[in-house]
């Protein structure tokens, strides 16, 4: 079987989680709590896995069989959300780190494509307005 290849699109997100991750974790150290920004960095670090997780199971369903692809993908689903709601609930109970902080770091992959597909628009415009003159 052959590898799939990622999209360069698909790599340069993952390479602005990790960096977009970072900038915040910084941030959060200069500007707030230590426990805000360990909120940050534990969160961000759940969301850019499951993000990781989501991408090969998906290439585990297109290589697979069309029959057992839709059910194998929500089971993973399902079991990767679970593992993820029990992880949270435990972090979130055990009141080691600032609650906002980790909405903020389990919004990283989000707010990274929005980013990336706001400065993919503004190029592709900024592009074409150039092929016109």
């Amino acid at each position: 079987m052959s590898r799939i290849e990622k999209d360069p699109l698909q790599q340069k997100i993952e390479m602005a989680n990790w960096v977009l991750l970072g900038v915040f974790v910084l941030l959060s150290l200069v500007v707030m709590s230590f426990k805000f920004a360990l909120g940050v960095l534990i969160g961000g670090l759940i969301c850019i896995v499951n993000f990781y997780r989501l991408h090969k199971n998906l290439v585990d369903v297109i290589t697979r069989s069309p029959q057992s692809a839709k059910s194998a993908m929500m089971i993973k689903y399902y079991i990767r959300m679970a593992v993820t709601a029990v992880v949270l609930y435990f972090i979130v109970t055990s009141g080691f780190v600032d609650v906002v902080g980790l909405l903020i770091g389990l919004s990283i992959v989000v707010i990274n494509i929005i980013l990336t597909t706001a400065v993919m628009m503004f190029l592709s415009k900024k592009n074409c307005l150039e092929e016109v003159k």
